[in-house]
């Protein structure tokens, strides 16, 4: 079973797979909303996510305006960490979307 970036050890032991017990932990969420927070203007987090047309943009962006949009780096770290797990891996992981 593919797991597409996240651990649920309790998806092959519950008989109910739509019913979550509170158990599920998000591999890549922490990492990227730590590296957007800190490294945001240079487009890490997008890298990280797999991203990599939105982490070039992200980037020529920062250079282009001398560091002014590296606040949607800020701002993108921030929303991915108060994100719960399961709708972060469903948003970003699994159906790659891009931006916000």
């Amino acid at each position: 079973m593919e797991t597409h970036g996240y651990n649920n050890p309790e998806s092959t032991q519950n008989p109910n797979p739509g019913y979550n017990q509170g158990n599920y932990r998000s591999e890549k969420k922490m990492t990227a909303g730590i590296l957007g927070i800190l490294l945001g203007g240079f487009g890490v987090h997008k890298f990280y996510l797999g991203y990599t047309k939105e982490g070039i943009i992200q980037l020529v962006l920062t250079f282009v305006t001398c560091g002014i949009t590296s606040i949607i780096g800020l701002i993108e770290g921030i929303l991915y960490l108060v994100m719960p797990d399961e709708q972060f891996d469903r948003t970003y992981v699994q159906n790659k979307k891009g931006w916000f």
